[in-house]
C-alpha cells in the first residue's frame, strides 16, 4: 500500500508544475482552510525533488512555521499540559503543527547532507535551519535542533567540507554558538568512544569493524575540524558585548505576545542562567575543558593526533579551566617516544615550568630523544629551543649537564654541518652555565678522575673500562673513552669521566661555518661577564640551504688564488717530492709490453 501511494506522489510531482507549488504555498499562508497543503509541500523537500522545487517549498514552509513557532508546544514524548486541554482542538491543532515542524526540520538536514544539490541550495537550507535554531525554543536557542544538525553532519558519509566552512565563517563568530557547540561537541565524542569500547568488546564477532573504523575515523576528523575552528574566548571573563546569535523573543507577533510575557515571567531566572551573556562567557571554559577532554579520550589517527599536539600549546592549553588535566595524556604522548614525544614536549614543558607539574623521568625520556634522526625532524627547531630551555636551570646536577653535553658531542660527529652547529650552541651554552663540568673541556691522562655525583663511591675495579683502583687513585688506560653511548639513563652514561674530544675533532670540519664556530669554545667560559649564551633560534632550523646562503652573503678579505709566472707541466714539481720523478719512459713501456705480448702468445 505505501509503495502504491509513493507512486502516486511520484507521479503527482511529475505533473506537478513550480507555478502550482506557488500556489499551494500562497493558500497555506493566507488561511487555515489550506492547511492540509502543509503535508503536501513537505514532500518535495525532499533529494529526489527537482532542486527548484525543493528551494520554493522551503521558502513557504520557513514563512509558514517562523511566527507560529513560539506557540508549539515542546515536541516530547510525555504530554506538557492537563488532560483537559489534550481534548482542546486548539492544542491538537498546535501538537500536530509540531510533528510537522520536526519533519520539516529532519527533513531539511537530509537535503544538507545529501549529494544531490548545488552548494547555493545548502547554504539557503543551512541558514533556515539556523533560523529555527534562533527561534524554535520559544524565541530562545533551540540547542536540541542545533546538537540533531552537528551530529548529522560529523556522522555524514559524504564531503561535509563546505558545511563545516560555512558554520565557522558565518556562525562560530556568536558566542552562544560556541557554547554549544561545545556541549554538542561533548556528547557526540562520549557516544563514539562508547560505541569504539563496544566495537572492542565485539571485536572478531561480526566482520564489519574495518568499515566500522573507517566510519569513525571519518567521524574523528570532523570533530577535530569543529574543535579547532571555534574562535577562542579572547579577553576579559566579565566582557559582556560578545554577540549573541539568538536574542529573548524579538520576532514574536503581536497575537502571542501576551502568551510569550507569561511564559517569560515564568522560566525568566533559568534562561538568564542559561543564555546570558556573562553566564556564558563564564562557563565556557568549563564546556571548552569538557569537549577537548573527551575529544582526546577518543583513538585518534596519527595525523589528527600529531596535529593535536603540535596545537595543543597555543590553541588549548591558555584557555583550559585546569590544564594539569591534560597531564595523563601528555605524558602518555610523552612516553611513546619518536616524533610523538618531540611533539608532545612544548605542552608538557608548560605544564611543567607554568602550572606545577611533577614528571620524576622527565629528564630521562628527554635524553632518549637525542637520536640523529632528530636533527631531520619537521619539529626540530623547536625541540632544540625546548632542550635548551629545559637545561636552563643552576640546579641541574652536574653529572646531567655532563651526560647532555657528551651525547650531543659525540652526535656532532655524525650528523649534517646544520646539526654540529645547534650541537655546539647548546654546549657553549651548557658550560657556561655549570661550571663543574668544565672540566670536559680538556682532561690529561692520569689526573684524578672526577667522581660521577650519582655514582660516588661506588666505583670498583672493571676491566671492561679499562681501569685499575689504587686506592682512591684511578689509572687511566691512553685512548678509552668512558662514555657509554648506547646507555639510555644519563646517571650511569659515566659522562664525567670523559672528555668533549669530538668538539675537537670539529676544529677541522670540512664545513667551514662549522669549524670557525667552534672555536667559540676556546674562550673562557667560567667568567660570565666576557660571554653571552647563545641564541638557540638562530641555529636551531638550520639546513644546507641556509649555511650555502650564510656563505654566499658572508664578505671575505681574502681570497686564496692560483698563480704561476709560467705554465706548470706536471702536477707535482720535483722540489716538493726529492728523489722522485714524474716523466714518462716511452721506451721502458715499450719493452714492457712487448714482453707481456710474447708471455700472452705462449
Amino acid at each position: 500500500m505505501a509503495s502504491i501511494l509513493s507512486k502516486k506522489q511520484k507521479k503527482k510531482q511529475k505533473n506537478t508544475t513550480l507555478s502550482h507549488l506557488k500556489t499551494l504555498g500562497h493558500d497555506l499562508l493566507s488561511s487555515r482552510a489550506h492547511i492540509n497543503n502543509l503535508p503536501v509541500l513537505l514532500s518535495y523537500v525532499s533529494s529526489t525533488s527537482p532542486p527548484q522545487y525543493v528551494l520554493e517549498s522551503l521558502l513557504s514552509l520557513q514563512s509558514f512555521f517562523t511566527p507560529v513557532l513560539p506557540d508549539l508546544p515542546p515536541s516530547s514524548s510525555k504530554p506538557s499540559a492537563p488532560n483537559n486541554s489534550q481534548d482542546d482542538p486548539e492544542f491538537i491543532y498546535r501538537t500536530w503543527l509540531r510533528s510537522k515542524f520536526d519533519e520539516f526540520v529532519k527533513l531539511l538536514i537530509d537535503v544538507l547532507i545529501s549529494t544531490q544539490f548545488d552548494e547555493t541550495l545548502k547554504e539557503v537550507v543551512l541558514d533556515t535551519i539556523m533560523e529555527f535554531v534562533k527561534l524554535g525554543n520559544g524565541g530562545k536557542f533551540h540547542s536540541a535542533i542545533y546538537h540533531k544538525l552537528l551530529h548529522n553532519i560529523v556522522h555524514s558519509t559524504s564531503p561535509v567540507e563546505f558545511l563545516l566552512d560555512l558554520l565557522v565563517s558565518k556562525y562560530f563568530k556568536y558566542i552562544d554558538i560556541r557554547y554549544f557547540t561545545y556541549i554538542s561537541v561533548e556528547k557526540i565524542s562520549r557516544t563514539l568512544g562508547e560505541k569504539g569500547v563496544s566495537d572492542n568488546k565485539n571485536l572478531g564477532v561480526d566482520g564489519n569493524n574495518e568499515s566500522d573504523s573507517k566510519e569513525s575515523v571519518e567521524h574523528i576528523h570532523n570533530i577535530h575540524y569543529i574543535l579547532s575552528h571555534i574562535p577562542p574566548l579572547e579577553g576579559s571573563v566579565d566582557k559582556t558585548d560578545h554577540e549573541m546569535w539568538s536574542e529573548s523573543g524579538e520576532n514574536e507577533d503581536s497575537s502571542g505576545k501576551h502568551k510569550v510575557e507569561e511564559k517569560q515571567k515564568k522560566t525568566e531566572q533559568h534562561n538568564s542562567k542559561i543564555l546570558s551573556t556573562a553566564n556564558i562567557v563564564k562557563r565556557m571554559k568549563q564546556k571548552f575543558s569538557k569537549a577537548w577532554i573527551t575529544f582526546l579520550k577518543l583513538s585518534l589517527p596519527l595525523d589528527v593526533y600529531k596535529e593535536v599536539l603540535a596545537n595543543l600549546h597555543q590553541v588549548v592549553i591558555p584557555y583550559f579551566s585546569n590544564p594539569v588535566i591534560l597531564c595523563d595524556f601528555l605524558t602518555r604522548s610523552y612516553d611513546i617516544g619518536g616524533v610523538i614525544s618531540v611533539m608532545a614536549l612544548s605542552s608538557l614543558f608548560i605544564l611543567m615550568t607554568q602550572h606545577g607539574l611533577e614528571y620524576p623521568n622527565f629528564y630521562e625520556k628527554l635524553y632518549a630523544l637525542l637520536v640523529p634522526s632528530i636533527f631531520m625532524a619537521k619539529h626540530r627547531s623547536k625541540f632544540f629551543q625546548l632542550l635548551d630551555s629545559c637545561l636552563k636551570s643552576p640546579l641541574l646536577p652536574a653529572y646531567l649537564a655532563a651526560a647532555f653535553a657528551k651525547k650531543l658531542s659525540r652526535l656532532s660527529i655524525s650528523i649534517p654541518p646544520s646539526g654540529a652547529l645547534v650541537t655546539t650552541a647548546l654546549i657553549h651554552n651548557l658550560l657556561r652555565r655549570h661550571p663543574s663540568i668544565n672540566c670536559l673541556v680538556h682532561r690529561e691522562v692520569g689526573d684524578e678522575s672526577v667522581k660521577d655525583d650519582s655514582e660516588a663511591g661506588k666505583m670498583t675495579a672493571d676491566s671492561v673500562d679499562g681501569t685499575i683502583t689504587g686506592g682512591n687513585q684511578l689509572v687511566r688506560k691512553r685512548g678509552i673513552d668512558y662514555f657509554n653511548n648506547e646507555e639510555s639513563d644519563p646517571k650511569k652514561s659515566s659522562a664525567m669521566r670523559s672528555s668533549l674530544w669530538e668538539i675537537d675533532t670539529l676544529r677541522h670540519h670540512y664545513c667551514p661555518p662549522v669549524s670557525r664556530f667552534v672555536l667559540s669554545l676556546e674562550n673562557d667560559l667560567t667568567v660570565r661577564a666576557k660571554t653571552t649564551e647563545m641564541s638557540i633560534k638562530d641555529f636551531s632550523s638550520g639546513s644546507y640551504a641556509t649555511i650555502f646562503g650564510d656563505e654566499i652573503r658572508r664578505r671575505v678579505k681574502q681570497v686564496p688564488l692560483a698563480f704561476y709566472k709560467a705554465t706548470p707541466t706536471s702536477l707535482f714539481s720535483e722540489s716538493e717530492f726529492a728523489g722522485w720523478t714524474f716523466k714518462h719512459d716511452n721506451k721502458k713501456t715499450t719493452i714492457e709490453s712487448v714482453e707481456v705480448d710474447q708471455a700472452v702468445a705462449k
